[in-house]
């Protein structure tokens, strides 16, 4: 349990870490921007190919993972249809910190839960290495959340210090659903290969609906799947690493 709570607190602030160039500049090239998001994309691939569906897979058999999967991606894409997004390059008109931001960062605090959920079932698995390997590729996808919600912030005219404090309550959201799945994978039996794959399955709609896409409207596709690739592989070195 330990080790699940420093993992899933690590890994939530990282969202805090990500915001912190913020502090000093007031915007990031686009470039940078999807070179950042490819490489974030290609560890979540490899952590969910690599480390969470082979797991599920040992842990309860095809069936679960199938169902688990697909729980993951239905739960995601509903979340993703109700509810708002951010979209920086359609709010730099934004004179104050009005109610459609608020749901947006109501938003982000509800994004968040399953990612949570992900590292408690990983930790809660039989594979020891799972947990550390999730948390680091939780922690990935964060930066790059932390720092364009604190872009969103900052254009909404939000003070320095209290962008840290909504990044982070943001992060902490994390933390406490990694616990609610940690104990709920760990009392309830068969759970844990359902939540991988629940896992896995909510981190491939995030990279295939929401990242790649993203990278590819700038006009630097090329940057970002080299980046890709190297966070794909950097990603099989760590899972290597925790066995």
């Amino acid at each position: 349990m330990v080790e699940a709570l420093v993992g899933s607190f690590i890994s939530a602030m990282a969202t805090v870490l990500g915001a912190v160039p913020l502090l000093f500049v007031k915007s990031l090239s686009d470039k940078w921007k999807d070179v950042l998001i490819a490489f974030t994309a290609g560890i979540m691939v490899s952590a969910s190919t690599f480390g969470l569906l082979p797991q599920a897979l040992k842990e309860s058999g095809i069936i679960p993972l199938t169902l688990g999967l697909l729980i993951g991606v239905i739960a995601l894409d509903l979340l993703e249809k109700n509810l708002p997004h951010i979209d920086i390059e359609q709010r730099r008109g934004i004179s104050s910190f009005d109610s459609k931001s608020l749901l947006v960062i109501f938003a982000l605090f509800i994004h968040n839960i399953p990612e949570g959920l992900s590292t408690g079932f990983s930790y809660a698995s039989t594979n020891n290495g799972l947990g550390p390997m999730v948390a680091i590729a939780i922690g990935a996808q964060n930066m790059p959340e932390g720092l364009v919600l604190a872009i969103f912030l900052i254009h909404s005219k939000v003070s320095k210090l209290k962008l840290m404090l909504i990044v982070t309550l943001t992060g902490l959201m994390e933390v406490v659903s990694a616990i609610v799945g940690y104990f709920a994978a760990s009392y309830i039996a068969g759970l844990i290969g359902y939540g991988l794959a629940f896992a896995s399955g909510a981190m491939l709609f995030i990279v295939y609906k929401e990242l790649i896409p993203e990278t590819h409207g700038h006009g630097y596709e090329r940057a970002a799947t080299y980046s890709f690739i190297i966070g794909l592989l950097i990603m099989i070195y760590i899972s290597f690493y925790f066995g």
